[in-house]
């Protein structure tokens, strides 16, 4: 399997299946946060710059920025986000956001390279916004779904839109390294076999087509309690079977840890440094508490 970079100023980001799990910070997205809505209604980027820092701070490698406001603009809101995250800090960002019009103002509004999540695979979505990303030489996130099977039951469906959207990345010139799948999961808790669908296509797309797999992991406890010891559990499964990148809440203490503990049963994490810095930075932070 290649490699995909991404960078920005003198940060690189590197996805691979011997790379340490990439961790992109989920937290600004205003679904569900009426306060962060309320913020981005009012102009106040400092809301959005404070949970970049903080992401940043817990472990993230990318920033995830997502501005989705009913009644408001995202091809003004994107790009203020946009440049008030890379004032906070200096890692990678991804854009959030299917919209071309918006993508194409955030776009231009980016240091470095960056990742567009995402595309699909459907026919209009991959044409209105491929075009995009190989114009500022972005990376892409392809969704496992399209308009007429929804999310697929099956694996092999999944892996075959997974596909599909390959040979659109291909036949657009932009290099298949910058594809990342994203093979989704639903709620288990409505029906149990999609957990298992979601590996098998994790494995299928990996080591098939040779792509890195990027997965949202906390659709698969909705609905059931102890939700972050569930998304645990379902993260080291899911790097085991061949994810590459997870986007997860980086002050999840559980899921946080399941990644470092993955990476080095995984041998991703050379002689345990990055399982052994988070411990450390925690007993120096015990000790400063005590």
């Amino acid at each position: 399997m290649a490699e995909t970079t991404i960078s920005r100023n003198n940060i690189q980001v590197v996805m691979g299946p011997q790379r340490p799990t990439v961790i992109i910070g989920e937290r600004i997205n205003p679904t569900g946060k009426d306060w962060l809505q309320a913020a981005i209604r009012d102009g106040d980027y400092q809301r959005v710059a404070d949970l970049a820092r903080e992401q940043v701070a817990a472990g993230a490698h990318i920033i995830d920025v997502n501005v989705m406001v009913s009644g408001m603009d995202e091809v003004e809101t994107l790009p203020r986000a946009v440049e008030a995250v890379q004032r906070a800090v200096e890692v990678p960002l991804c854009l959030d956001c299917s919209r071309p019009q918006a993508l194409r103002a955030a776009l231009s509004a980016c240091d470095g390279k960056v990742i567009v999540n995402s595309v699909n695979g459907d026919a209009d979505k991959l044409e209105s916004i491929l075009p995009l990303v190989r114009r500022h030489k972005a990376a892409v996130i392809g969704l496992t779904m399209d308009k007429a099977s929804g999310i697929p039951k099956t694996a092999d469906e999944r892996i075959g839109i997974a596909g599909r959207i390959l040979s659109a990345v291909k036949a657009e010139g932009i290099p298949e390294t910058d594809l990342i799948i994203d093979c989704l999961t639903l709620a288990v808790s409505v029906e149990q076999g999609m957990g298992r669908a979601a590996l098998d296509t994790i494995s299928g797309v990996s080591r098939g087509l040779g792509l890195n797999v990027n997965m949202g992991i906390s659709n698969v406890s909705f609905g059931l309690p102890e939700r972050a010891t569930f998304n645990a559990a379902f993260v080291a499964m899911a790097a085991a079977a061949g994810m590459t990148c997870a986007i997860v809440n980086p002050h999840s203490k559980p899921v946080l840890e399941a990644i470092l503990a993955a990476d080095v049963l995984l041998g991703r994490d050379t002689r345990a440094r990055n399982y052994l810095k988070h411990y450390r930075a925690q007993m120096k932070a015990a000790q400063g508490a005590g």
